[in-house]
């Protein structure tokens, strides 16, 4: 019998426009076992099961596997191509930062052609190896030089340059660990740090940086505690909030709001210490605002430079999730009955 003429029951009436795994497969020129892995990372599940317990797909279904299966030809991870399927990325922000990391590929490879091609002009005369090492060592930045451009930028904007040093080196923490740190950076990452540099010069996104680190630069006018003591709770709260992450845990969990308690309270100073509630409330409305497309640039830069970056844009998210519900609780509470 053709499966388009199965009886499937779905809720109180019978859906006879179904197919079988194999027959999707066909359609969409896929395999059965790439299908099968898409349910079992939840990505796309079936809507029905024939009696059999064989998984039979929608209309609905097929169409977006369709799209799954496009997204993944175009080299979309699967953890984007999960948010555009949820919704929480619009498809055409999705597609510009799928443009934007081919652009990065391709002058990457165009780099790589480059000290090749020169390489082998110089085969003939022996040293070809020799001059193909030195080339890529003067395109790559080492650490010394991604460290001396770093500070050069910190230096250039006023609310920067004028922390106290231990505190300039408190609000770069995590990208020195992570991104300036790098002993070696390959081609692609080569390529993604002179974007990375171009973007840190543009004045513009800069000024939106000072913005979005409103709270940090308050705090440390009066901070609560030595830098050194700042930098070890935060770094405690980055090994919860990834725990909370592996744990896959919502942002009404126990776990992830007593972390959201301690890392906005971070922020704030002595005074607003006292008073958790408003400065929950100032804290909020300070980051009310979605990240600019230069700063969502930057932590894609970030992530070709190093993938474990994800976890701190992850971490971050999940935060402010956190830091919503809880506002949204206590707006709830106080509404008049």
């Amino acid at each position: 019998m053709a499966t388009s003429y199965y009886s499937i029951r779905r809720g109180d009436f019978l859906r006879k426009d179904t197919k079988t795994i194999g027959e999707v497969a066909k359609l969409l020129g896929t395999t059965i076992k790439t299908i099968r892995y898409y349910d079992d990372i939840d990505l796309l599940k079936p809507s029905s099961h024939s009696e059999g317990g064989h998984r039979l797909y929608t209309p609905e279904d097929i169409s977006r596997l369709r799209l799954i299966t496009t997204l993944r030809y175009l080299d979309f991870g699967i953890d984007e191509i999960r948010q555009v399927i949820a919704g929480e990325i619009q498809l055409n922000t999705a597609l510009n930062w799928q443009i934007e990391a081919l652009e990065t590929q391709v002058n990457t490879l165009t780099n790589m052609i480059s000290i090749l091609r020169q390489a082998q002009a110089h085969d003939s005369s022996g040293n070809s190896m020799d001059y193909m090492n030195e080339l890529a060592d003067s395109l790559s930045m080492n650490t010394a030089k991604r460290n001396e451009f770093i500070s050069s930028k910190i230096e250039e904007i006023q609310p920067f340059s004028q922390l106290p040093s231990e505190w300039q080196n408190t609000f770069l923490y995590l990208f020195n660990k992570y991104i300036i740190n790098e002993v070696k950076v390959t081609a692609g990452q080569t390529v993604a740090w002179n974007e990375l540099q171009a973007l840190m010069n543009d004045a513009q996104y800069m000024e939106e940086l000072v913005r979005f680190e409103l709270p940090f630069l308050n705090m440390v006018r009066h901070p609560r505690v030595p830098a050194a003591s700042w930098i070890r709770t935060l770094e405690s709260i980055r090994v919860r909030v990834e725990a909370a992450l592996q744990h896959k845990l919502s942002a009404d969990s126990a776990v992830v709001q007593a972390i959201v308690e301690d890392f906005v309270m971070l922020y704030a100073d002595p005074e607003q210490f006292r008073d958790k509630a408003a400065f929950f409330r100032q804290y909020a409305q300070c980051m009310h605002t979605a990240p600019t497309e230069r700063i969502e640039r930057f932590n894609k830069l970030c992530l070709l430079l190093n993938p474990k970056w994800d976890v701190i844009v992850e971490g971050n998210t999940l935060l402010m999730q956190g830091l919503q519900w809880k506002l949204g609780q206590e707006n709830s509470h106080s509404a008049p009955c």
